[in-house]
């Protein structure tokens, strides 16, 4: 589950601050676990800041805590600060851009290269597929990883997201799927061809953030013929 901290402090030294959370970026690189932050200024009170920082899991933060760089700058900066910062630990419940960044990952995760990623933090174990190119609906997660086996081992791919838009618990993506032919796909040996096909895919999330339901819709004639799958039938 997604994990957002909310420091609320006064400075009359925001400048120095900036240049203090600039060097720790810079020191924590590669570490850092932190996947977004966000400063505010209140309008009312220009010594008033509120910063949001957002985190993957509670359990990324606190590793992210316990680097001996965010220690040390947090000590600076509570030197710079009026008053004694205060902070707000908050799991995230509901967040749009939370289903939008999970469905990218998807996207990345069944492209990696070598041994599928699991996928349970990512879809819900009651998953349910719409694929109009299966005869029958793919229920379960178990049945989904083994869908998106049978694209893997057919093919070297990759994914790139043209388009993206979120309403609701709804994310439809309009995507370009490029690829290696290397396996067996439907009865089609191995043939070596660059081939490629774009589509769309509307997944709906859950609360906490995983997907829960999908519809596909693709070019699949189009990559059969790609594959040489269609060449018997125009002789």
């Amino acid at each position: 589950m997604t994990f957002v901290q909310l420091i609320d402090c006064k400075t009359s030294r925001f400048d120095e601050m900036n240049r203090l959370m600039d060097t720790w970026v810079e020191q924590t690189k590669g570490k850092r676990t932190a996947t977004h932050n966000l400063i505010g200024k209140d309008r009312s009170d220009a010594t008033h800041f509120v910063e949001i920082v957002e985190f993957p899991s509670y359990e990324e933060a606190m590793r992210n805590s316990n680097l001996p760089e965010t220690d040390r700058i947090f000590r600076e900066m509570v030197a710079l600060c009026d008053e004694m910062p205060t902070f707000t630990d908050l799991d995230v419940v509901r967040d749009e851009q939370l289903y939008a960044a999970n469905i990218r990952r998807f996207f990345e995760t069944v492209a990696t290269k070598g041994e599928l990623p699991p996928l349970n933090d990512l879809m819900a174990e009651s998953y349910h597929d719409h694929d109009p190119a299966n005869e029958q609906d793919t229920i379960g997660l178990d049945a989904m990883q083994r869908e998106i086996g049978m694209w893997r081992g057919g093919f070297d791919f990759t994914f790139t997201l043209d388009d993206q838009i979120t309403e609701g618990d709804r994310v439809c993506t309009r995507w370009t799927w490029s690829g290696t032919h290397k396996g067996d796909f439907m009865g089609i040996p191995a043939t070596g061809r660059q081939v490629g096909m774009t589509g769309a895919t509307i997944f709906r999330c859950a609360e906490d953030g995983k997907i829960a339901e999908g519809w596909w819709q693709y070019d699949r004639l189009g990559l059969m013929a790609q594959l040489g799958a269609l060449d018997a039938l125009e002789t």
